[in-house]
């Protein structure tokens, strides 16, 4: 079979790679089409991972083998899955806290969801693998990883009825915060970014208030849209650590951050801590995504809760993935989401 296989920085293969062997419960899927995700992205163009590796796991597509104790799925059903699964046993993953198992980063697909063929071990069969609904196409089910992942971390924003929301980054994660806000009952929700084809996106894709860092003043433009109250949940979807300190400065009292995107290991910022006791404000991480918030993505997919299907600008075949990288990662292109197709 054919993948695009990571060597190093700049280095992308089309390659011929043997074919998985599958063993009882997995299951051996024919991809049809994964999704670019930003953290591909940060993999492949600063070097962060080392190659050989075939990256990918917004993969979508059918069931072309199965092992044995695989009933609920039969050979030609169209599939979608994840990368990681937790144990369900551990001390994290008693308190709910899934994503933080010391089993969940081991797990993985194999190789990736770069490639023609895709073996979805028995871990990822028993709790990651859904059937794609009728009417919802394979470039329109690749989201539902990142959407299920943008659940995750709202639940940790705890959205109630009338908050104010701010977005910062209108991105392909940030157009989803953005649109998952409102469905979750913000009464006003703010999305920033400094490139005009993103923010003109985010207004299509219905987010209410943009504002272009840029040529705007930010704190101005929030005091405008809250009327001095300031902001009730502040979401950074931008990996840009300079935007925490920003951040504290212009949420309201009682309000949270939520930590979406990652920063370097080393990133030093300096915040008013005053503001802990003082506001009673919080700052929370989150990372990935669970089983339980699969579901409620793929419903929202389907019934078309938010608008999925105009946020994909390009799609592009298997062996075109370094140029389809290198077009995502140019802040000068006009790209959201783009889709890798086999």
């Amino acid at each position: 079979m054919k993948a695009s296989i990571y060597y190093e920085k700049g280095d992308i293969r089309y390659e011929e790679i043997s074919v998985p062997e599958i063993g009882d419960g997995e299951i051996l899927m024919e991809m049809e089409a994964c999704g670019l995700c930003g953290t591909d992205i940060h993999k492949a163009q600063d070097g962060t991972v080392k190659g050989p590796v075939v990256l990918g796991h917004e993969a979508v597509g059918k069931i072309v083998k199965k092992g044995k104790n695989t009933d609920r799925f039969n050979i030609g059903d169209r599939i979608i899955t994840a990368i990681h699964v937790p144990c369900f046993t551990c001390h994290y993953c008693n308190k709910g806290q899934y994503t933080l198992c010391g089993q969940f980063k081991n797990t993985n697909i194999e190789p990736g969801g770069f490639a023609e063929y895709i073996r979805i071990p028995e871990e990822h069969v028993k709790h990651l693998v859904h059937i794609v609904p009728d009417g919802v196409s394979v470039e329109e089910a690749t989201l539902a990883e990142p959407v299920a992942c943008c659940i995750h971390g709202l639940k940790a924003a705890d959205i109630q009825t009338g908050d104010s929301v701010m977005v910062m980054g209108a991105g392909q994660i940030g157009s989803i915060h953005g649109q998952l806000a409102k469905l979750k009952g913000a009464d006003k929700v703010i999305i920033t970014d400094i490139s005009e084809f993103k923010l003109r996106k985010a207004k299509e894709l219905g987010v209410e208030y943009t504002v272009n860092v840029l040529n705007e003043n930010l704190g101005e433009r929030v005091n405008e849209i809250t009327r001095g109250k300031g902001l009730d949940i502040i979401i950074i979807a931008a990996g840009n650590f300079s935007l925490l300190a920003e951040a504290v400065s212009l949420l309201g009292r009682g309000g949270k951050i939520i930590v979406f995107s990652p920063f370097d290991k080393d990133n030093m910022v300096e915040i008013d801590a005053g503001r802990f006791f003082r506001d009673e404000i919080s700052i929370i991480g989150t990372y990935s995504v669970t089983p339980y918030d699969f579901p409620e993505a793929m419903d929202i997919i389907e019934k078309k809760k938010i608008n999925i299907k105009d946020m994909i600008t390009h799609t592009f075949p298997l062996e075109k993935l370094k140029e389809a990288i290198e077009l995502a990662a140019d802040p000068g292109n006009e790209s959201l989401k783009i889709i890798i197709t086999a």
